[in-house]
């Protein structure tokens, strides 16, 4: 196993870091947080001219053909540059379950949009039982005629607010699990009966509530089989978990960045901040969570793209990231001393983020309880 990265992902990596750069500044990344879609339709179509929304999608429809652990690269320069907007609810949470479970119609009515920019996706799973699991799935899909009627709510669903499409996770069923009788269904955001309330958070990230009432789902928008798709959801959550991960990583590497410059700057006493023993060990310890939290994305990542058995390691590298990214931020905002705490510096931005990046697809404590089913205890 080689983690080192291939030329190709070298040069994916140079051409979104510039890209990023000169597009995505933070004054952009401020103004979007206030703004209320939330991302740039004008970035968001660079975006797609470069093909990023197709990256993993297959060239049969308008993808690039690329592979998931160049994904992992994209996403961990974007977390770097904290890029606001739809693409991961789009690309990981709409387009990948299309492309796994999705029907040959599906896919050709789908995929291209979303690979051309066109469509925005995301998917609503978690309900105000706060559970992270399929007995979390409460919301019912019930058969009317020849589709569907969806009723309930949703909470923290990604950029719903501007999305085109939502997959939403219903239960169709009781059955003698809780993976047992949920149902995937491609609902149109627009349909009759749907609310959509964007929800303030800590991040200003546009997390959505999503009412349905009575909202009818024509039979052939069911995506997967009938009160089978949770494997579907565990398979979606899994990828988009180490895409979280990648992400997260990214902001680290920018938050240590952004500090080892300061403190080699900063002079107090006479001499810079960074001669002085704690913020060294603040600054080592950083380091070492960066460097350790990278090994353990690609580690991973990869056995996930090889299609190994990872639920545990899963867990693992996002309980551990979780922690690593928080460490990161909180040292770099204390090194930065009192400006750091104020919402005009940059690193504030980066420690806001990795609060709510936490919570993304299971905080720290639920993913320890994973990791201990896995072990049997």
């Amino acid at each position: 196993m080689d983690l080192d990265l291939s030329e190709e992902q070298e040069m994916l990596r140079t051409m979104a870091k510039d890209f990023l750069t000169k597009e995505c500044p933070k004054t952009l990344v401020r103004e979007l947080e206030e703004d209320e879609k939330g991302y740039s339709p004008d970035l968001w179509r660079k975006m797609a001219e470069l093909g990023w929304m197709g990256l993993v999608l297959p060239e049969e429809y308008s993808g690039m053909g690329m592979e998931y652990m160049d994904l992992i690269i994209l996403l961990q320069e974007m977390g770097r540059n904290i890029v606001p907007g739809p693409f991961f609810s789009t690309v990981l949470l709409g387009s990948m379950p299309i492309l796994w479970a999705g029907t040959e119609e599906q896919k050709k009515d789908f995929l291209s949009g979303i690979a051309g920019g066109e469509s925005i996706f995301t998917i609503a799973l978690y309900e105000p039982n706060a559970k992270y699991d399929a007995s979390g799935v409460e919301i019912k899909a019930s058969a009317q005629g020849d589709g569907f009627v969806i009723n309930g709510s949703k909470l923290f669903v990604e950029n719903a607010h501007v999305a085109d499409y939502i997959i939403c996770v219903t239960r169709t069923k009781e059955g003698a699990s809780s993976e047992d009788g949920i149902t995937l269904f491609i609902v149109d955001a627009k349909s009759p009966g749907i609310k959509i309330e964007v929800m303030p958070t800590m991040a200003d990230d546009k997390l959505c509530e999503v009412v349905f009432d009575n909202v009818s789902i024509p039979r052939e928008n069911m995506l997967g089989e009938m009160d089978k798709g949770w494997p579907i959801v565990a398979k979606t959550l899994e990828h988009a978990t180490m895409a979280k991960c990648a992400e997260m990583v990214g902001g680290a590497e920018a938050a240590l960045d952004m500090t080892l410059d300061y403190v080699k700057e900063r002079v107090q006493y006479g001499r810079p901040i960074g001669s002085f023993q704690v913020i060294q060990h603040y600054c080592a310890n950083m380091w070492t969570n960066v460097a350790t939290s990278r090994n353990l994305l690609y580690k991973v990542a990869w056995d996930l793209a090889e299609g190994h058995p990872v639920s545990k390691e899963v867990s693992m590298a996002k309980g551990w990231i979780n922690q690593a990214y928080k460490f990161v931020t909180e040292r770099a905002v204390q090194c930065h001393g009192a400006i750091g705490l104020t919402r005009d510096h940059d690193i504030g931005l980066y420690y806001r983020r990795a609060k709510a990046a936490e919570l993304a697809f299971g905080d720290t404590d639920f993913q320890r309880e994973m990791v201990a089913q896995q072990m049997g205890l």
